[in-house]
């Protein structure tokens, strides 16, 4: 089982997450473009350290919108959405390629992770950017989702995705951050539910009904408060459990 995290998050002056501890915990890194965070010192440093410890690096390719973070939905056209998308890729990947790495795969951030979710339009123009870049770089999506689709249809590889922290409705769409109890924050129940879904691919949804998500890879949010001792307690779980930690890709 993969686990990945957000990072690279910070801007400026400006730090969000520890990047250096859950670089130390996590196979897979999702690191900010410039779009919704980072910038071109933080894409670097970042790159660095990730290469220095073998963790595959990936594009976490946004809506731009800084001030909102990219958590909030833009209209924007499919063309110009996959050009941005390639332009992020590309930004970051010259960042790994000085460290001696290269961009493994692509993961959408906030609102156009979960617009292309749900959204065919907005999932094929995500699609599209990538395979210009490079028709192997793999795309992290929801299970089930139209990105996911997508990617199949455009034969660029595809892996599903599910998230330790958050909450999911019963269609097995993720909890708005807007609504209490969207974000988990206790470290042994994030853990559980990491260590059910890397070994039975269920997690019980906001109202107590059972969601079945097989996925690749999962996920800890860099930016949520105490998330190195989230993600230190899920990778001890899972290893004293006998789930082997590797990068999926």
């Amino acid at each position: 089982m993969d686990l990945n995290s957000d990072l690279g998050e910070g801007f400026g002056a400006w730090t969000m997450g520890d990047d250096e501890a859950m670089l130390d915990i996590v196979t897979s890194a999702n690191i900010a473009c410039g779009f919704h965070a980072g910038d071109a010192s933080v894409m670097r440093r970042v790159c660095e350290r990730a290469a220095e410890r073998g963790v595959a690096i990936g594009a976490h390719v946004g809506y731009r919108d800084l001030a909102g973070f990219g958590r909030r939905a833009l209209d924007i056209a499919p063309e110009d959405l996959a050009d941005e998308v390639l332009y992020q890729i590309g930004a970051l990947d010259a960042f790994a390629r000085a460290a001696h790495s290269c961009v493994r795969y692509v993961k959408a951030h906030g609102a156009l992770y979960n617009t292309a979710a749900v959204d065919p339009e907005q999932a094929a123009a995500l699609v599209e950017g990538v395979r210009r870049y490079h028709t192997d770089l793999a795309l992290l999506c929801p299970p089930d989702s139209e990105m996911l689709r997508a990617a199949q249809a455009a034969g660029v590889p595809a892996y599903a995705e599910a998230f330790a922290d958050r909450a999911y409705t019963p269609e097995g769409r993720l909890v708005s951050r807007k609504l209490p109890g969207a974000v988990l924050h206790d470290a042994d129940e994030v853990a559980a539910r990491a260590l059910t879904m890397a070994t039975t691919g269920e997690v019980v949804d906001a109202e107590g009904g059972k969601l079945t998500l097989r996925a690749d890879s999962l996920c800890v949010h860099g930016d949520t408060p105490g998330a190195v001792e989230l993600a230190r307690r899920i990778r001890e779980l899972l290893t004293e459990s006998g789930v082997v930690l590797r990068s999926f890709v």
